[in-house]
C-alpha cells in the first residue's frame, strides 16, 4: 500500500475534514506484526537519512500540524527516533518575537529551511498565521487572506531548489482530544503538556476546522502535498507517517558521491 497515495490531498480539492475519519487504519491492526512493520520502516528511514547526507542534492522538509494534543511530539519522538541528530533539526514555531514581528511573516521560517543532506522537522509552522492567526483574529482578514497564495509561492520556491516539502495534518476527533486533555490532566508528568491557550482553543473547535480545511484546500500542490493522517490511533499515525517519508526519500534516487580518488591504489600499512 503507498499511503503516499491513500492520505494525499489532490491539488484542488475541496476539503471536508468530516469526510476524513480520525479512527481510520486502512484495515491494519495493532499488534506484534504492525509493530515489526513499523520497526523496518523506521530503520529503512534511517538508512535513507544516511544517503540523503551523503548525496546532498536534496533537502527534507517535515511539516507537522494538528489541533493541540494532537500527535506532533509524539511523532517526532517515536517516528525519527533512528535518526542521526547531525543531520536533523526539529523546529518548535511559537508566537513570533518583537523582532519576528518587524518582518514578514515568513522569514523566521525561511531561516530555518533544511539545508541540501538535512532533514527539518516543524512542530507548527508557517501554516499557524493562517491557523491561529485566523481564529484568534491576531491580523484581519485582509492580511491573512493573501496568505495562502504567499505560502504556495514561498513553498515552490524551495521545492525548486531541491527541498522535499511533507506537510502532514494528524487529524483527531474533538472527543480525542478531551480523552488526552483528561490524561495530561491526571498524570503529573503531563500536565507541564497542557497550557491554558489548548482549552481555550478548545472552545474555538469549529472554527479551528474551518481553518484546517482551507488551509488544506488551497494550499495543497504538486511541489508541496498536504496529507491527512488518521491520528487517533497512534501507532497507525507512526507507520503511516514514516512510510510517506520513505516513499519520498526513495523516490529521490540518492546515490553515495563517489570517492574522491582511487581506493585500488591504497596500500595501509
Amino acid at each position: 500500500m503507498h499511503f503516499s497515495e491513500k492520505l494525499a490531498v489532490r491539488p484542488g480539492t475541496k476539503v471536508k475534514l468530516a469526510d476524513w475519519d480520525p479512527d481510520g487504519t486502512f484495515g491494519y491492526k495493532k499488534g506484534s506484526k504492525l509493530e515489526r512493520l513499523t520497526a523496518k520502516t523506521i530503520a529503512r528511514l534511517d538508512d535513507l537519512q544516511n544517503l540523503l547526507w551523503a548525496d546532498k542534492q536534496h533537502a527534507l522538509l517535515v511539516v507537522l500540524q494538528s489541533p493541540d494534543a494532537g500527535g506532533k511530539d509524539g511523532t517526532i519522538r517515536h517516528v525519527m527516533s533512528g535518526m542521526s541528530p547531525q543531520g536533523c533539526r526539529v523546529t518548535a514555531f511559537r508566537p513570533p518575537t518583537p523582532q519576528e514581528l518587524a518582518h514578514d511573516f515568513l522569514w523566521r521560517v525561511h531561516a530555518v529551511v533544511p539545508a541540501k543532506g538535512e532533514v527539518g522537522i516543524f512542530n507548527r509552522s508557517h501554516y499557524e498565521d493562517v491557523l491561529v492567526v485566523r481564529v484568534r483574529g491576531l491580523a484581519p482578514r485582509s492580511v491573512w487572506s493573501r496568505r495562502y497564495d504567499e505560502i504556495n509561492g514561498f513553498e515552490r520556491l524551495l521545492a525548486e531548489n531541491g527541498v522535499a516539502i511533507l506537510k502532514f495534518f494528524l487529524h483527531i476527533s474533538k472527543d480525542e482530544q478531551k480523552e488526552r486533555f483528561a490524561e495530561r490532566i491526571e498524570d503529573r508528568t503531563k500536565q507541564w503538556k497542557l497550557a491554558e491557550s489548548d482549552l481555550e482553543d478548545r472552545e474555538h473547535w469549529t472554527q479551528y476546522v474551518k481553518a484546517y480545511e482551507e488551509a488544506l484546500s488551497r494550499c495543497s500542490t504538486a511541489a508541496a502535498p498536504w496529507f491527512i493522517i488518521p491520528a487517533n490511533k497512534k501507532w497507525f499515525r507512526n507507520l503511516a507517517v514514516s512510510s510517506i517519508m520513505v516513499e519520498t526519500l526513495e523516490r529521490m534516487k540518492l546515490k553515495f558521491p563517489k570517492p574522491s580518488f582511487d581506493f585500488s591504489k591504497i596500500r595501509l600499512k
